[in-house]
């Protein structure tokens, strides 16, 4: 079982979440998410979804070396600031998994896997909301 979050990087809170049963890859549940963003909205992804900014123009993901082309210095220090600004959502799934059903393997009943991450999501942004 596979889960996904839409984050905020300026509040931390969770947008959205989409889940797949079984081994699916990140690009491709994303697009199965039917998540529709604004063009001028950026939208930061891991390594994981390269090929993003043919679907949406803002995509920003980091560079890959090969042995062929070794990574500049340039795009060294847009994947440093890049891991800065990612900290923050890796914060938020860290708060998500410290829940025992998120940590580990799914072994329960496969249709309530979607509700249960949809729970969680909300417990953490309740955690995180700030009286005004």
């Amino acid at each position: 079982m596979k889960f996904q979050l839409l984050i905020c990087t300026v509040t931390q809170r969770i947008l959205g979440t989409a889940t797949s049963a079984g081994a699916v890859h990140d690009l491709k549940l994303f697009r199965q998410s039917g998540v529709r963003l604004p063009n001028d909205t950026a939208l930061i992804g891991d390594a994981g979804y390269q090929g993003l900014w043919r679907s949406h123009g803002q995509a920003i993901t980091t560079h890959k070396a090969t042995r062929a082309s070794p990574l500049s210095a340039d795009q060294r220090q847009e994947n440093r600031v890049l891991a800065y600004t990612r900290q923050g959502i890796e914060h938020v799934i860290r708060r998500m998994k410290i829940f025992r059903v998120l940590k580990g393997i799914y072994r329960h009943r496969r249709r309530r896997f979607a509700l249960r991450v949809q729970l969680i999501a909300a417990l953490c942004n309740l955690t995180r909301a700030r009286p005004a």
